[in-house]
């Protein structure tokens, strides 16, 4: 099979803040393996100082693997048990750094991680905190957990879905990258299909908006790029269009964090 990716981003400071602490970055390339897809998103850690500068350095460190240490990676054999393995001593790296900086600036900081990697019908996910990979085909499914207090009692029978929301803890994290002293990523992996669309968001895309919203905003509505291809307009610019126009729907229903959103729609080209 051959796979080709159409990707777009946007990332919006919302409409209380001053800063985005938000950081994103997807990237597209061609490897041994055929064409690759590569997304990371960073929440920096809300109301810490410098929250930006940790997600950005996180962002930064992901971004250098998949350019520079991803090709030599895959010369050498792909294995997904390595890969696990190399992005939790590069999520621990990025802990230590993260750490480190805080403690000279005299400034508490830190951040979520969530990176996906799109590589020959298969997906890797590794994840720290609470932004959320979602992919959308003939349905929707999350598929990354929450790290956070209430996931972790909803999980555990002692608070129903409807009480985390609400609950003054929501927000707790249980883990991320600078603030504790060795970070555990969840690790996943598996099939994706031709045309399923993969969602990387930020906890501020998906307060306001129910999973069907969602799709229908973001799935339904990319159904039919193949006109925009015949009327010669591009595909990730009607993409990027979509991510505009759900987060000012958003903040118009009062969300006060920043906004962001990675969408990657997959494609087999195979003949």
């Amino acid at each position: 099979m051959r796979w080709h990716y159409t990707v777009a981003a946007h990332s919006d400071v919302g409409t209380t803040k001053n800063v985005n602490q938000d950081s994103l970055t997807v990237k597209v390339a061609n490897t041994i393996y055929g064409e690759a897809a590569f997304a990371v998103i960073c929440d920096g850690m809300g109301g810490l100082e410098q929250g930006e500068v940790a997600s950005a350095a996180v962002v930064r460190a992901y971004e250098q693997w998949f350019l520079r240490d991803l090709p030599q990676f895959l010369s050498r054999g792909f294995s997904e048990e390595t890969l696990e393995q190399v992005w939790f001593r590069l999520a621990n790296d990025c802990n230590v750094r993260v750490a480190e900086y805080s403690r000279e600036q005299k400034a508490p900081m830190g951040t979520t991680l969530t990176a996906v990697l799109l590589l020959g019908g298969r997906y890797y996910i590794t994840h720290v905190g609470d932004c959320r990979v979602y992919v959308m085909g003939n349905g929707m499914e999350q598929l990354t957990a929450d790290q956070t207090y209430v996931a972790r009692e909803v999980a555990l029978g002692h608070m129903t879905p409807e009480q985390a929301q609400t609950d003054a803890r929501r927000n707790v994290l249980l883990q991320s990258i600078g603030t504790v002293n060795c970070v555990r990523p969840d690790f996943l992996r598996g099939d994706f299909y031709d045309d399923d669309t993969f969602l990387v968001c930020s906890d501020g895309f998906r307060h306001r908006l129910t999973e069907a919203e969602i799709y229908d905003y973001c799935h339904t509505s990319l159904e039919g790029m193949e006109w925009f291809v015949e009327n010669r307009l591009n595909n990730s610019h009607y993409m990027n269009g979509r991510l505009r126009y759900i987060m000012e729907n958003i903040k118009a229903r009062g969300e006060r964090d920043n906004i962001s959103a990675i969408l990657i729609k997959a494609a087999n080209t195979a003949e």
